[in-house]
């Protein structure tokens, strides 16, 4: 698995606001969607293509088109969907299917609850969106579900990662034997002893939608 960390201000930057624990709901949704469209074009640097003929008004020349079929966006339910659209506002064209992951409360491994994907994924580029890997067990648990279907590129994006997941993702792609990027914008110091990322920002989910009783 290769890690792609941008060193750029303007993430630094709108990290540090989401940090803020006096930032509000809609600014954390707003920033969340800007932080995504940043790191997308670092997410989407091996995005598959094929070349074209395209007729300008002087001439006829080659450019490239997406290949099909076309790359595939996951966002991981529900903290995820906020990273949706500062994805497709990048690659409007892609595809877009869900997955909810949950982990079981028993056995303490992710399952999954919900699903909108392809049956094949055979020959598919897909990128993941979920805001925090902790530990990585609902990201490793989304990588293995899209492996079982066939995807043979998977790209991770996350906005705040910690080592402790980060080690977990590098073990478990090796094992399944598939190619797995992970670009992240800020690679933190630690998780807590109650597996909260730290310094982190709080609970994703809640801070963008709100705590729901």
């Amino acid at each position: 698995m290769d890690l792609h960390a941008p060193d750029h201000p303007l993430i630094a930057h709108k990290i540090t606001l989401l940090r803020d624990a006096n930032t509000d709901s809609p600014t954390f949704r707003a920033l969340t969607s800007e932080l995504v469209n940043l790191l997308s074009y670092e997410a989407t640097r091996d995005v598959r293509v094929t070349p074209c003929e395209v007729t300008t008004p002087l001439t006829t020349t080659t450019g490239v088109a997406l290949s099909r079929p076309r790359p595939l966006v996951v966002p991981i339910l529900r903290a995820g969907l906020a990273m949706l659209e500062g994805m497709m506002q990048l690659v409007p064209s892609a595809e877009v299917g869900f997955l909810g992951m949950i982990r079981d409360e028993e056995t303490l491994q992710p399952m999954t609850y919900a699903e909108r994907l392809p049956a094949d994924l055979s020959g598919r580029q897909c990128y993941v969106l979920d805001p925090m890997l902790a530990t990585g067990g609902s990201l490793g648990g989304a990588v293995e579900f899209l492996a079982a279907r066939g995807a043979d590129h998977i790209v991770c994006i996350c906005i705040l990662a910690a080592p402790e997941g980060i080690a977990y993702m590098r073990e478990l792609t090796d094992k399944l034997g598939i190619r797995c990027d992970l670009v992240v914008a800020s690679v933190e110091e630690r998780l807590n002893e109650h597996g909260y990322i730290m310094p982190g920002l709080g609970d994703a989910g809640d801070r963008l939608y709100g705590v729901a009783h």
